[in-house]
């Protein structure tokens, strides 16, 4: 298995200083998402925009993570060891360490991002209309700082999900920064600048 990935690199040939990476939700592909590397402009920043490896039962092109027809989550294990490894290859690809980089998900690829990134030296996470699959424990490791982003009429995955998340999490040490937004199952342009100084400050060089 391998992860086909869009990647855009820095605007006006800037050096890399910061990678973004960002994980589309079930049904979509890593195109779903990749025309927020135009909106976002955050400097010096490498965008790169994975597909997930399993095919969509329903949606023709659409990609999974993992399954969704049963609380099984098939494919699941696959697709969090699958990340791991390509995530700990992107320093040796980009010549950028995982503490300048920030991974971000949508829906099923918030859960995702948070699965996968809570056991990885990464600079930050950001969930957008996400959930956690799992019940996190309290761990050695340092957790990277969580930026936690939700619809308040999102019918698709309710606010209660992000809401549980953000208790769980911040119960187990991890420093969660969650803003509720007017809308539903989204990326409203008005969370826009909130991911942007997210990511901008978890990256930052001095």
């Amino acid at each position: 298995m391998s992860l086909e990935t869009i990647t855009i690199p820095p605007a006006n040939e800037e050096p890399a200083q910061r990678i973004f990476v960002n994980l589309h939700g079930w049904g979509a592909n890593g195109a779903d998402l990749a025309p927020l590397a135009t909106i976002y402009e955050i400097p010096a920043c490498y965008y790169l925009f994975p597909t997930a490896p399993f095919d969509h039962l329903e949606v023709r092109g659409g990609k999974a993570w993992y399954a969704l027809e049963t609380k099984a989550y098939e494919g699941l294990a696959q697709s969090r060891q699958l990340l791991q490894d390509w995530l700990r290859s992107l320093a040796d690809l980009t010549g950028v360490p995982l503490s300048r980089t920030v991974l971000g998900g949508f829906s099923q690829g918030g859960a995702m991002t948070l699965d996968v990134g809570l056991g990885l030296p990464l600079a930050g996470l950001v969930c957008l209309s996400g959930y956690l699959h799992f019940q996190p424990e309290t761990s050695d490791a340092q957790i990277p700082p969580i930026l936690l982003l939700h619809g308040k009429q999102d019918q698709v995955v309710p606010l209660a999900a992000a809401q549980f998340a953000q208790e769980n999490l911040t119960a187990i040490g991890a420093k969660v920064d969650f803003h509720q937004f007017e809308g539903g199952h989204e990326i409203p342009l008005e969370i826009i600048p909130l991911i942007r100084d997210f990511v901008i400050e978890q990256t930052w060089i001095n």
